[in-house]
């Protein structure tokens, strides 16, 4: 009896780790192939379009004219601003880097009393974006400034050089501030406004200029922009947030058939 009891035990511990090991060998598939889909799209969540694919206003030059807009206030998170415009802006571009000055690391605009200023939007047009330059070169934001690189023996020139801009973007709208904020790289934005200064005197004296010229680098080069209003003219390439879903639902998958198995079968 004992014997019977014994050996019939035996039968089903190895059925059963059979079945076990089974579904071990299908989750591993779908946990490896949901993590590299993952990877992947993170890698390429910066992906930019084709030349191709841009708009026909992301190849034009920006337009900059006399503006009849006087100096006004904006009041933004308890600071009273002055707006000085300086000329009337209109600039279409291509999204090749951004920076959202509400980012827990940003200090600066925080010490400064600075609530204006929601992000800055590095944009690639003109010549830069009809000759597709930009896909040869990198670019990423600090707080203030865009920086830029390309390796040695690419078509990359002066002019397509001159046609990148890290634009301060001001707005006392709390709908324009949130689709700025949405923005991402990839996308191709319109944006019209004034070039302006802006300033504050809560607890010290803020002033902060904009350039008036696309030709000029360094300190000062950055265009300040008071935003009346923004037009995402095409979002970004869809497919690597499609690539990261995907891996979501597989991993999500591996993980239902891996927790079918008992505790001590999860092991790889």
């Amino acid at each position: 009896m004992t014997y019977e009891i014994v050996v019939s035990t035996f039968s089903w511990v190895r059925q059963d780790s059979g079945r076990n090991f089974t579904v071990m060998m299908s989750a591993r598939p779908l946990l490896l192939a949901g993590f590299a889909l993952l990877v992947f799209a993170f890698v390429y969540r910066g992906a930019t379009p084709r030349p191709g694919e841009l708009a026909a206003d992301v190849r034009e030059e920006p337009r900059q004219t006399a503006t009849r807009v006087k100096p006004f206030p904006v009041h933004a998170d308890g600071v009273d601003y002055r707006i000085d415009p300086v000329f009337d802006y209109d600039i279409a571009g291509l999204v090749v880097s951004r920076h959202d000055t509400q980012t827990w690391w940003d200090t600066i605009h925080a010490d400064a009393n600075d609530h204006l200023n929601v992000a800055d939007l590095c944009l690639a047009w003109g010549a830069n974006a009809a000759d597709g330059a930009y896909e040869h070169m990198s670019f990423h934001n600090a707080q203030f400034t865009c920086y830029f690189s390309y390796p040695g023996g690419t078509p990359v020139t002066q002019a397509h050089v001159r046609a990148i801009s890290n634009n301060h973007l001001l707005t006392g709208d709390a709908a324009v501030a949130r689709t700025i904020r949405k923005l991402r790289v990839g996308d191709q934005v319109r944006l019209r406004g004034q070039l302006a200064s802006y300033s504050h005197t809560a607890g010290f004296a803020f002033t902060r200029g904009t350039s008036t010229s696309r030709d000029d680098t360094d300190n000062g080069a950055c265009e300040t922009i008071f935003v009346d209003h923004v037009e995402v003219l095409r979002r970004r390439p869809a497919w690597p947030r499609a690539l990261g879903w995907m891996g979501m639902l597989l991993l999500a998958a591996g993980l239902m058939v891996w927790y079918r198995a008992p505790n001590s079968e999860r092991a790889w």
